[in-house]
């Protein structure tokens, strides 16, 4: 699994068929929203550069990602892998797949080129040029296609809109509508029509009704029949007289005027303009749902209408906030609008009908610093230069809460080890604790006088917090219980650039630029216990999840091993040459060269100690074995060469005789921001430039239960899981142990024995088929002859399954059972069954919460149905009792009446 926490970067969002899920470009990848499940998933499919546009085909199988440099890639959301790859040369503005399928449009430049759309059989080429379409003298920018396939328009940005026919049609060849005196943003079709909507960038919408319906197209004839008519008449030609000639001409010249009179014609029948709000608020982004007639547009101020057409009636006018909507898409039920804003990565679904959020997530819109894992690693919690603290989920990659009240850069972030508590160290000068109950900051600690923290560390009790400071050179502790200041502990001659604590004991290791490690006794009077010295600048220290041993990065590149109880080096790692610096755009040295100053900025153990990561200013992350001092794996973590310094080598296609091609400041000319209408005339932010920010790694996490680790990169939050998945793992495999085998042992009974093989066989199907064929009343007496060695590989795979499995009883008897009969002997390998354990109690307590909610909404249902009962019970009797009483009082009346009646007639 891999997820980035950016929700959305640039290019078009779109809709899966069914309307359930939405599409997503984050940056060089794409995500899948699944609204209805309300989870997430990024493809592991990547382009060289940040996607321009997508495509998306009508029935949801194929999507076309096109990046910034026009390479293409075609790739199946059933299979999640790349089936095709092609480069257009030139940027692409947009691509839209036909209405049948069969073709896409593809618009770059001045033209709009017509492809074969991939089929279901085997091709060289998938993409397969059918026509190439001339006309618009700028940049083509938006498609539309007919109900039918049989046309589409073409918008420009030389402000005229195009109807091309997709087949030979003898009365439409091609037709320009103009009228708009700004850029074309888009177009739409009406349903069923050739009725055209067009929408320009200075807010004007043209309505254009055409002569013509689509059955009234008529195809051209073939070249060879007309030329054999052509023939037949020069015959005739010869034979006519001079005054049948004379008829003839004329009779061709009336041919021709109804011929040019049967040419389809459009009429401009209505012309609308948006409200604006100052100079800069032009439209921007588009959406129409024709058989709801429902117009969606969104405007550079962030605000968005809901227009009904043609009348053009506006149902709703928001804003989503001051930033530009850079695309809108409409699902195809029309019940939901989703909105993506480019400047602040932020992505809303909005029900138009109830006026209320579907989705509503916004990632960091400036780069990550820090992030940590909660104890349970359900949850990360990551903080950023924006000033943000968010709260993410990671099994639905979902932002659920997010905290504003630091007022700078967010330095670092932690759990304690309760999970309910985040702490937060700000360049602001403040460490904010945050309840993860009722989402609110109920502690604020502040040093004696303004300082800026540059690190944050909480100890095992989650009591004593401190933060280093990197303008005052000293470390504050606070009583998380009091919230006063308990210490600040002066002796380092540099910035504190990282703090940790040791997991077993109640020591603090505090590195410093100064050249040394500090480690602080926090039950003796907060005294200097050791001071270890180093090379260079310390980076940066991590201890060992038993507290046994210190891992520290220092300038030189270098990782160092100590033991902190006798202050001793036991190993060091040269890691320089594994970080691989890319070159940057503007650097006149060579890759190599710069990988010489470089070093790792961040350290990361494993759950079970035995590894170490290591990341810092390079595209790589290095596991290292910590025994054998070794390299294990390198992991890249992205291909993306939209940011600097992921070129290894010098570009010599960017190299010009006045220098590079990345001087040239091409800020103000962007598509995203304002036009220049004349040369030496600017609007718009003077101080907006061309930013490509720089490839790196800023904190690395493993995952409490084992299973994976996370990064905060320039990209975004990446997290990469272990999981091996069905791999085949020859585990004491012998000759018999087949499937045929294990089911004709399971049919036997013998049901400890069919585990055993299934185990040795390591089949995830078979294992699992296995365990659901044994009874529940014997799950007892199989886990108790269950061998020792098998005990572990048990518990993975039930921690596993429990996830994922609706037999939710079935499995948490077999876990039970488990560690009740193997307790003991589970005790003493503690250290490497920790992950399995809390990968397993991460699973239940899931289970747990999403069950708790259920029968909290069932109670409440409940009491309300009872009420409801009551009350109606309650009226009902009363309505009775009036109804009796009304009854008494009729049979009173006529008995007095009768009464009084007997007495006149006596």
């Amino acid at each position: 699994m891999k997820f980035s926490s950016t929700v959305y970067h640039r290019g078009n969002l779109n809709f899966t068929p069914d309307g359930n899920s939405l599409i997503s470009p984050v940056g060089n990848r794409i995500t899948i929203f699944d609204l209805k499940n309300n989870k997430s998933e990024t493809l592991p499919v990547a382009t060289q550069y940040n996607i321009a546009c997508i495509g998306l085909s009508p029935d949801g199988n194929l999507a076309i990602l096109v990046d910034e440099e026009g390479a293409a890639l075609l790739v199946s959301l059933i299979s999640k892998a790349v089936i095709h790859r092609f480069h257009f040369q030139k940027p692409v503005h947009s691509v839209c797949f036909s209405p049948n399928g069969r073709k896409f449009v593809v618009t770059k430049d001045k033209v709009a080129m017509m492809y074969h759309a991939p089929g279901k059989k085997r091709e060289f080429n998938a993409f397969v040029l059918d026509t190439t379409y001339y006309g618009a003298y700028d940049e083509t920018t938006c498609i539309a296609w007919t109900d039918d396939s049989k046309c589409f328009a073409v918008g420009s940005k030389d402000m005229s809109t195009w109807i091309f026919g997709a087949e030979r049609w003898a009365n439409l060849v091609y037709y320009s509508l103009a009228g708009h005196k700004d850029a074309i943003v888009a177009c739409f079709f009406e349903e069923h029509s050739l009725d055209l909507y067009t929408l320009s960038r200075d807010g004007a919408l043209c309505v254009w009704e055409c002569d013509t319906e689509l059955d009234g197209l008529k195809s051209r004839l073939p070249k060879g029949q007309s030329e054999d008519e052509e023939s037949a008449k020069d015959l005739d030609d010869e034979e006519l007289t001079e005054a049948e000639k004379g008829k003839e001409v004329h009779g061709k010249v009336h041919a021709n005027e109804k011929a040019r009179q049967k040419k389809v014609k459009y009429s401009r029948i209505a012309k609308y303009f948006f409200n604006k709000e100052g100079d800069f608020n032009s439209l921007t982004a588009a959406a129409y749902h024709k058989k709801i007639h429902l117009l969606v547009t969104g405007f550079a101020s962030g605000i968005f209408h809901l227009h009904e057409l043609p009348e053009f009636n506006l149902i709703h006018s928001l804003s989503i906030s001051d930033q530009r909507i850079a695309s809108i898409s409409v699902n195809s039920t029309g019940d939901w609008i989703a909105f993506g804003c480019a400047g602040l990565g932020q992505l809303l679904v909005w029900e138009w009908q109830s006026e209320s959020y579907v989705l509503k997530q916004q990632g960091h819109f400036n780069s990550m610093v820090s992030f940590a894992y909660s104890p349970d690693g359900q949850y990360l919690v990551t903080g950023g230069d924006d000033g943000k603290v968010k709260v993410w989920n990671t099994n639905s990659g979902f932002c659920f809460v997010t905290f504003t009240e630091h007022t700078s850069c967010v330095s670092a972030v932690t759990f304690t080890s309760s999970g309910y508590v985040i702490l937060s160290a700000s360049l602001d000068g403040t460490v904010r604790a945050f309840d993860l109950h009722r989402y609110r900051n109920f502690r604020t600690f502040t040093s004696p006088r303004p300082t800026q923290f540059s690190c944050l560390a909480v100890d095992s009790s989650g009591e004593i917090v401190s933060a280093g400071s990197q303008d005052s050179f000293e470390v504050f502790v606070w009583s998380m219980q009091s919230g006063r200041l308990l210490d600040v502990l002066a002796g380092h001659e540099g910035p504190i650039s990282s703090l940790s604590f040791n997991p077993m004991k109640c020591l603090l290791a505090s590195a410093s630029w100064d050249k040394t490690v500090r480690l602080w006794d926090m039950l003796d009077s907060w005294r200097t216990k050791e001071t270890l010295a180093l090379n260079t600048d310390v980076l940066t220290v991590a201890f060992r999840p038993d507290g046994n041993e210190l891992a520290v990065a220092s300038l030189d590149g270098q990782i160092t091993f100590w033991d902190h109880e006798n202050a001793v080096q036991t190993g060091s790692i040269v890691g320089r040459h594994d970080l691989q610096m890319g070159r940057k755009e503007l650097d006149k040295i060579t890759a190599k060269q710069a990988a010489k100053g470089k070093s790792f900025t961040t350290l990361c153990y494993s759950a079970d100690g035995q590894c170490i990561l290591a990341g810092g200013l390079s595209k790589f992350v290095c596991i290292y074995h910590v025994k054998e001092q070794i390299l294990i794996k390198k992991f890249e973590i992205s291909c993306n060469l939209s940011f600097d310094a992921m070129e290894e080598y010098l570009d010599r296609r960017k190299m010009t005789e006045f220098g590079s091609m990345a001087l040239i400041d091409e800020g103000t000319g962007d598509d995203d921001s304002v036009a220049i209408p004349l040369p030496g005339v600017k609007r718009g932010d003077m101080s907006s430039r061309h930013f490509k920010p720089e490839i790196r790694v800023t904190c690395l996490r493993f995952s409490p239960t084992g299973r994976s680790w996370a990064a905060t990169t320039t990209e975004g939050l990446l997290i990469y899981s272990l999981d091996s998945g069905l791999i085949f793992d020859p585990f004491d495999l012998e000759i018999d142990i087949t499937p045929g085998n294990i089911h004709k042992v399971l049919h036997q009974k013998e049901y400890t024995k069919a585990i055993v093989m299934a185990f040795r066989l390591n089949e995830k199907k078979l294992i699992q088929e296995v365990l659901e064929t044994v009874p529940y009343n014997e799950i007892e007496v199989v886990c108790s002859s269950l061998p020792e060695l098998y005990i572990e590989k048990m518990l993975e795979f039930l921690a596993s399954s429990i996830e994922k499995s609706h037999h939710l009883e079935f499995y948490l008897m077999w876990t039970q059972s488990l560690l009740m009969l193997h307790g003991c002997k589970l005790k003493t390998r503690s250290g490497k069954l920790l992950p399995t354990i809390q990968f397993l109690q991460k699973s239940i307590q899931h289970h747990f919460e999403d069950l708790s909610k259920l029968c909290d909404w069932n109670c409440y249902n409940m009491k309300y149905i009872l009420s409801i009962s009551q009350q109606r019970g309650i009226k009902r009797r009363a309505d009775a009792s009036e109804n009796s009483e009304d009854l008494q009082n009729f049979e009173d009346c006529n008995n007095d009446s009768l009464m009084e009646e007997s007495d006149v007639l006596s």
